[in-house]
């Protein structure tokens, strides 16, 4: 049981039509290269659900309100996990060449869904623009995800 306020997250998503005439129906490869590139960068905000925060405070044996105290951020009525001074995610972790994720099993759903955001979808050419920044949505040894797996991803309310 959370002790914060019960809050629905509702994040935009521009609507795609829908059926299997998508560009992508034949489903898409994708496998994370542990570049981290999807975790640092520039500033940025991973959204937090009540079920994640919960999540994560179970997985590091924290309550939640210590959680939030130590690693979340109120952005106007939405909360974020933190950054790091380089804006790296919290969590994000680098060793021997590679990046993980400090809390990968229980990640937030925002980064669960990746890359198969509505924004990655428009069109080929937003996939290809992703995949500049992204090596595993261009890693041709990738397991092919199916358009159902993708649509779930893109239609999930916490998917960017």
């Amino acid at each position: 049981m959370t002790d914060l306020p019960r809050r629905t997250v509702s994040l935009p998503v521009e609507n795609a039509p829908e059926g299997k005439s998508k560009w992508y129906k034949a489903g898409l490869q994708f496998k994370c290269t542990q570049c981290g590139n999807c975790c640092s960068g520039g500033p940025g905000f991973v959204w937090l659900t009540d079920a994640d925060m919960e999540r994560i405070a179970a997985f590091l044996g924290l309550s939640v309100s210590a959680f939030t105290g130590q690693y979340v951020r109120l952005i106007g009525d939405q909360l974020s996990l933190t950054e790091k001074p380089d804006y790296d995610c919290i969590f994000l972790q680098r060793a021997d060449g590679k990046a993980m994720c400090g809390i990968y099993p229980v990640r937030p759903m925002q980064c669960r869904t990746w890359p198969f955001w509505d924004m990655n979808l428009k069109n080929e050419d937003a996939w290809d623009r992703a995949g500049g920044r992204c090596p595993g949505m261009r890693d041709k040894t990738g397991p092919v995800y199916p358009f159902e797996h993708i649509e779930k991803c893109r239609k999930h309310p916490e998917s960017p």
